[in-house]
């Protein structure tokens, strides 16, 4: 009988210590909050991988990387993130915990993107999905572009933001991806002031409602976490660094790496508490009530 596979809310809510446990690792020293692991990506002598029981993510202090049971299961096995739930739909008798080199970047689609047209933004359906996650096209323009793409025979628009290598993070209604190169987005100003956010709907929820934190601060948009290690050293060179990270497993365990590596930063995602990330606070609070906390917490 087949298997049905795990969606991905349902994976990373399986227990990473168990599954560690089922691939032969076991915790060094644990306490009622964590447990510390010899690393499963390397030899090491001293306990560098760290697991909060409480909220289910792992953290490697060796290699400054982080996320769920389903990040845990695609680095070990260097496998995409469907392959990584049919393993976890399993029994992982036939999965590979021996550490490998990484691959090529593979294509995040089966056929390669193609832009066609960038422009102003200006077509009514992307002002429309701005306006669903409630950022003005004054606001989007800034730093965003209309974006003409083509997969196979057929064409695409969505709202897009370059990356610092030539690439593009794109969004609309329906669809949510990126074309290679992959990499950060990297607005800079000249500011000794840095934010940092994860996708472009967080940065653009912060200039929204505070348009100064656009001149006032150098703005590093990392399109995936899994860049944050690459970054470090980068972002260790500004005075003042605020993270605006998301509140989930993943972005909390990426928000306590940067705190540990680069003491000039500090946590500002107490801004959305109870809420995923900035737009979601946005999207799902009234006016009013998004007022009230902009004068209650400074961002400066």
């Amino acid at each position: 009988m087949k298997e049905k596979r795990l969606d991905c809310e349902k994976a990373r809510n399986i227990c990473i210590v168990s599954t560690l446990a089922k691939l032969g690792h076991f915790p060094v020293r644990e306490t009622e909050k964590e447990a510390w692991f010899l690393s499963p990506f390397r030899r090491e002598t001293q306990a560098s991988f760290k697991v909060s029981i409480k909220q289910n993510y792992w953290i490697d202090f060796g290699t400054f990387e982080g996320g769920s049971t389903i990040d845990l299961i695609m680095k070990m096995d260097n496998c995409t993130i469907k392959e990584a739930l049919e393993r976890l739909s399993g029994n992982l008798n036939n999965f590979s915990f021996h550490w490998q080199p990484k691959m090529k970047e593979a294509e995040h689609n089966d056929k390669p993107i193609e832009i066609m047209e960038e422009k102003e933004i200006e077509h009514w359906a992307l002002q429309t999905y701005l306006r669903s996650r409630k950022i003005s096209t004054k606001t989007a323009i800034k730093h965003c572009r209309e974006v003409h793409y083509k997969i196979g025979w057929r064409n695409y628009f969505a709202i897009g933001l370059p990356n610092r290598s030539g690439g593009w993070e794109l969004r609309n209604r329906y669809w949510k991806g990126s074309t290679s190169p992959k990499d950060v987005s990297l607005i800079k100003n000249g500011s000794k002031g840095l934010v940092v956010v994860e996708g472009m709907f967080d940065m653009l929820s912060l200039i929204e409602q505070r348009p100064k934190l656009g001149t006032t601060h150098d703005l590093l948009i990392l399109n995936t976490t899994a860049f944050v290690k690459r970054m470090v050293a980068e972002i260790m060179e500004y005075e003042d660094v605020m993270l605006f990270l998301d509140r989930d497993r993943t972005g909390m365990g990426m928000t306590e790496l940067l705190l540990e590596r680069c003491p000039n930063s500090k946590d500002m995602s107490f801004f959305y508490d109870g809420f995923k990330d900035m737009n979601e606070w946005m999207v799902k609070s009234t006016a009013d009530e998004v007022r009230q906390r902009i004068q209650d917490v400074s961002l400066s």
